[in-house]
């Protein structure tokens, strides 16, 4: 790819020819214009010509593939930097392996007040159980020790973290020598990350903002909240974001309101609904997601945190506010929860009302064919994570360890919600999994459930409009003119118009489709590569040499 140095004036006409550009507007397009922040044309590259001569800067795509950028729709910024600068326990493949690399990581990180790790997962572990507190200590040399499980939902602590958590043992969800979960583990998180400084904290948003523009991610949505983050951690990362070039960031405050007047902090902080991981529930992994039957391996139904009457409540007073409302719910009673509190709303305010707000849900993964429905009724957006059944499906996974290989099977049906019509917007939940588009998109594509498989063409809409459409805009996420320039450029294989079916996937090269191609994704295939990703028509990512 090679470009012509550009016209210094800020408000740039750029064009891009000599590649694909994948835009609804013209199939077969191979080249873009761009004035400032906006697309203005796409087309053919004999039209191109009569630009060529009137633009600030010509960019020669040498064949690269032109996408819109991908929205993630469910991150959280902090931690994902943390985990990318910090201990990532994520490719330990047995506790004695684990606790090897946090005796190295304390002997490396000296001066940490507390060391901070994520990723570990008993549940892939021969030993099957999680470090106890006392080898936690040993590992640690003393010192206090905070370690996420995969899903964030529980957490081990050392005895030097436990002791600097005031009244600790008195919340519930705390275990003397066990997983933390519930409040337990919100207060220990909160005493662990109160050490880290604005300065470290910056830096870690950075890291997890520059790594998302080298995927070609232009946008993300940050799912904040009083048990997730902290305020603090919120007004730093948007004003990162507004200063340095980079991501797109829409954040989510999740607090639960009862009042117009308990939605004020939800503005104050710039956050753009009251919404994300407000918990209804917790994980399926922590056995907290809360379940109308008992778990396989566990003798009771998981955590209830909000009743339908709460859930009723914040949709109302978010309704008549204009803010859009949503919640985490894993399990199948958490889901019929959000439903019937959600349409207790809609008995209040009208549905019609509901319906234009958009509220959304994050996860949704136990369904069923009523909540399907009622999801599509209340024209709920599904914020889901494809790699998540990647990671934990199939009948040996840790899916069916906790519910069987039969529920299980059920989880995470994005088939049946497109037949539905229920809007998706794709997301990594990063830390809990990589932020990772292109494998996100594979992993619906290759649903370990083959009856829930999506569609490659499916898929990419819903990482990138789905996620526009799921903050209330309609005007991004695609190449056509008027668009926001916010688009990724990347070397690729064969493009293909991809379908999948009982089997694995059957696709059509057959150019008459008129269908715009993409690339083709298998299972342990390359993944495209990012060249350079634009977010306003700014260039926040370049490859090197490229």
């Amino acid at each position: 790819m090679t470009e012509r140095t550009p016209h210094p004036a800020a408000n740039r006409t750029v064009l891009l020819r000599g590649g694909t550009v994948h835009s609804p507007a013209d199939p077969f397009a191979t080249a873009m214009v761009v004035e400032g922040d906006s697309i203005a044309w796409v087309g053919s590259e004999g039209a191109a010509d009569s630009f060529a001569d009137g633009v600030s800067e010509v960019i020669d795509l040498d064949g690269a593939l032109v996408t819109p950028a991908f929205t993630d729709a469910h991150v959280h910024t902090t931690a994902t930097g943390l985990a990318l600068t910090g201990l990532d326990l994520v490719g330990a493949r047995t506790l004695t392996d684990a606790l090897a690399r946090v005796r190295a990581y304390a002997a490396d990180r000296p001066d940490d007040r507390v060391l901070l790790g994520h990723g570990w997962d008993a549940a892939r572990w021969p030993e099957r159980r999680a470090p106890s507190r006392a080898e936690l200590d040993e590992a640690a040399g003393g010192r206090p020790l905070y370690l996420t499980r995969v899903d964030v939902h529980s957490a081990v602590a050392s005895t030097a973290l436990l002791e600097h958590t005031p009244g600790v043992s008195a919340l519930s969800g705390f275990h003397p020598d066990g997983p933390l979960t519930g409040s337990a583990h919100h207060a220990v998180r909160a005493a662990a990350y109160a050490t880290v400084t604005a300065k470290q904290r910056a830096e870690a948003q950075r890291a997890a903002l520059r790594h998302a523009a080298t995927l070609g991610i232009g946008s993300l949505h940050e799912c904040a909240g009083p048990d997730i983050s902290g305020e603090d951690d919120l007004t730093g990362l948007l004003r990162l974001a507004a200063e340095e070039a980079g991501p797109r960031v829409f954040a989510y405050w999740a607090e639960a309101a009862t009042t117009a007047k308990g939605l004020d902090k939800v503005r104050e902080l710039g956050a753009i609904g009251a919404a994300g991981d407000l918990f209804v529930d917790g994980s399926l992994g922590s056995h907290t997601a809360c379940l109308h039957e008992p778990y396989a391996d566990a003798p009771h139904t998981g955590t209830a945190h909000l009743d339908a009457a709460a859930v009723a409540a914040h949709v109302t007073v978010c309704t008549e506010a204009g803010i859009q409302a949503g919640f985490h719910a894993i399990g199948d009673a958490a889901v019929s929860t959000v439903v019937s509190g959600v349409r207790a709303a809609a008995e209040r305010v009208g549905l019609d009302r509901v319906r234009a707000a958009r509220h959304r849900v994050e996860h949704a993964e136990m369904l069923t064919p009523e909540t399907i429905a009622a999801f599509a009724e209340l024209a709920l957006t599904a914020s889901v994570q494809p790699a998540f059944d990647a990671a934990w499906g199939s009948d040996d996974g840790m899916y069916a360890q906790r519910l069987g290989a039969e529920r299980a099977r059920t989880l995470n049906p994005y088939a049946a919600l497109l037949r539905a019509g229920v809007p998706l917007a794709f997301g990594s939940d990063s830390p809990v999994t990589p932020l990772d588009p292109w494998g996100t998109i594979r992993a619906a594509a290759f649903h370990r459930t083959p009856g829930h498989r999506i569609s490659v063409r499916a898929g990419f809409t819903a990482h990138t409009r789905g996620g526009w459409r799921a903050i209330g805009r309609d005007d991004a996420g695609t190449l056509v003119p008027g668009a926001p320039a916010d688009y990724a450029l990347w070397r690729t294989g064969e493009l293909v118009v991809q379908i999948p079916d009982e089997r694995v996937s059957s696709w059509s090269t057959d150019p008459r489709s008129g269908t715009p191609g993409l690339p083709e994704l298998v299972p342990d295939g390359q993944l495209p590569l990012c060249l350079r990703t634009v977010v306003a028509g700014r260039t926040v990512f370049a490859r090197p040499n490229e």
